[in-house]
């Protein structure tokens, strides 16, 4: 038998010095991603609600839209006021508002206490309330742990990971 090549030899240990860097640098990816979490975008805006229809937009072309009346008691905006959104407001309508990591949430809270689909505000029966989507974390009701739809005052605090959110008039 003939012995091999220096040149065989030498390209033989390139590709295996390759494959040990490689090696290495994906376990140094892995260790950065479970010491710091994934990158997620994150949006300072709630997300609005889809263009109405050609029809629907010539309708309301057609009658001036009037100011909605402040009911009393009933709340017209949810503010964040703890945590990286501090500030926030999301006018209240019809349509519930979700809270979550997920980029489809009305307040996309980057926050690794907070699950992709936290938790919801919708109204029913003149009231808002709130519900858990069955987080990891839970949400709380000032200091009660929100296991069922619960009904939210004006005021109260609601916490969901690092953020705290009320409902205001």
């Amino acid at each position: 038998m003939s012995e091999m090549s220096e040149l065989t030899l030498t390209i033989i240990r390139l590709g295996f010095l390759a494959v040990l860097w490689l090696f290495v640098l994906t376990a140094v990816s892995v260790m950065r991603s479970d010491l710091f979490g994934r990158r997620t975008a994150t949006r300072s805006t709630p997300r609005r609600p889809a263009a109405p229809a050609p029809a629907a937009r010539a309708e309301k072309a057609a009658k001036p839209a009037k100011p909605p009346k402040g009911r009393r008691g009933v709340p017209s905006s949810l503010v964040v006021t703890q945590g990286a959104l501090s500030g926030t407001t999301v006018r209240l309508a019809d349509q519930p508002v979700t809270l979550g990591r997920s980029q489809d949430s009305t307040i996309v809270l980057d926050d690794d206490y907070v699950s992709s689909r936290h938790a919801r505000f919708f109204p029913r029966e003149g009231q808002w309330l709130v519900e858990d989507l069955g987080s990891t974390n839970g949400t709380y009701l000032d200091r009660t742990k929100v296991t069922s739809p619960m009904p939210v005052k004006i005021g109260v605090p609601i916490r969901i990971g690092k953020t705290v959110v009320e409902l205001r008039k």
